[in-house]
């Protein structure tokens, strides 16, 4: 039973990983990127690695996304020249 939710995970990866190569907005790709992090995080933590898990989840998921999201909300669709 746990080979299904990991398989369902790994599909989840690639669709997310591919989305994200794909889209052209920078605000979705950053959202996307947040989505994969968490989708390892699951992935790690039912392979068993709890402490790589949380890692992933605080900084990957979490700072990062955040980072990446206030970047692309701080700078400015069109330049000023």
């Amino acid at each position: 039973m746990i080979w299904i939710f990991d398989i369902i995970i790994l599909v989840f990866l690639v669709v997310t990983a591919l989305i994200s190569l794909q889209v052209k907005d920078l605000l979705s790709a950053a959202m996307i990127f947040g989505v994969y992090s968490f989708l390892m995080c699951l992935l790690w933590s039912g392979m068993g690695a709890v402490d790589v898990a949380f890692t992933e989840a605080a900084v990957g998921a979490g700072v990062s996304a955040v980072f990446l999201i206030s970047t692309v909300l701080r700078t400015k669709r069109r330049s000023s020249d």
